[in-house]
């Protein structure tokens, strides 16, 4: 009889773990590893039966035997957001604002308690309920708090952000954004890097809907949005029809950073900024951001 071969997704379901758990076990038993910034299967990973499979909407993947064998080691012990806003000198209420900027948790239904997005589940959060009251709310894994996204979220909070190593990424995109210094100002106050950015600014400026322009991304990577919206947790990029080569790395880079993460976005050209009010009304309102 032929083994059944289900995803990773699936075979994380089954035995109760988040994705993350699972791959972060497979790596530490050889089975998996990161090559070109993807997961790649090793020799041994291939000797449990794993394949790869493709489709249209994922790509090509990883699956597993439904009934494979492997050790899960103890929990890691999971903390409140009261417990871990302690340790970053912060209420629990801020801490749980602060993880919903960042993109890992979200306020419950009515506005009651907090609700951890498939952001926060990858990190290994874990979803509750109060067993008296129902209202939601989310235990985490304890080393979160030495995570670097968190950890300079909250130092940028509270005024004393945090220097970024330097590394060939990081350095191409600063380097870029050295180029092109952010001089034009908008309604707001905003300073953009150029007429076109203004023009979105301005637009979202008297729509009231409050945004960020260059909202660092909440990523180890050093790479700021041109424009965040928290409403709808969506970022807007503007592309210029720049063709030389240097401007065309720089786009390729960030589209792909978006793309690894998963992160809403709303891309947009030139045509595009001369018709904002047709174009971003209708696309906006698809993250749950009204206009009108």
């Amino acid at each position: 009889m032929t083994t059944k071969l289900i995803s990773t997704t699936a075979l994380s379901k089954n035995h109760e773990l988040t994705s993350k758990a699972l791959f972060d076990i497979f790596v530490n038993l050889g089975w998996l590893e990161r090559v070109d910034n993807e997961w790649a299967l090793t020799v041994t990973g291939l000797s449990q039966g794993s394949s790869y499979r493709t489709s249209k909407q994922y790509g090509k993947y990883i699956v597993w035997p439904e009934d494979i064998n492997f050790e899960i080691p103890d929990a890691e012990p999971l903390i409140t957001a009261t417990v871990l806003g302690k340790g970053f000198e912060v209420s629990a209420q801020k801490l749980n604002f602060i993880l919903s900027e960042i993109g890992w948790a979200k306020k419950g239904d009515l506005g009651k308690g907090w609700i951890a997005t498939d952001h926060g589940l990858n990190i290994g959060a874990i979803q509750a309920e109060d067993a008296k009251s129902g209202v939601p709310y989310i235990r985490w894994p304890i080393n979160i708090a030495k995570n670097k996204t968190l950890v300079s979220t909250i130092a940028d909070f509270k005024g004393n952000p945090i220097e970024e190593k330097a590394d060939k990424v990081n350095l191409e995109i600063s380097e870029f954004r050295n180029e092109f210094p952010a001089k034009h100002r908008a309604i707001d106050g905003h300073f953009t890097r150029s007429k076109a950015e203004i023009l979105i600014d301005n637009w979202l400026y008297m729509f009231e809907i409050v945004h960020a322009y260059e909202r660092k991304l909440p990523i180890e990577e050093d790479v700021y949005s041109d424009f965040y919206i928290p409403t709808g947790k969506v970022y807007i990029e503007y592309w210029s029809n720049e063709k030389n080569t240097k401007y065309l790395h720089h786009k390729r880079i960030k589209q792909g950073i978006y793309k690894k993460y998963g992160f809403n976005l709303i891309e947009l050209e030139d045509k595009d900024v001369q018709n904002l009010d047709d174009i971003l009304p209708k696309i906006l309102l698809k993250f749950g951001v009204q206009t009108y």
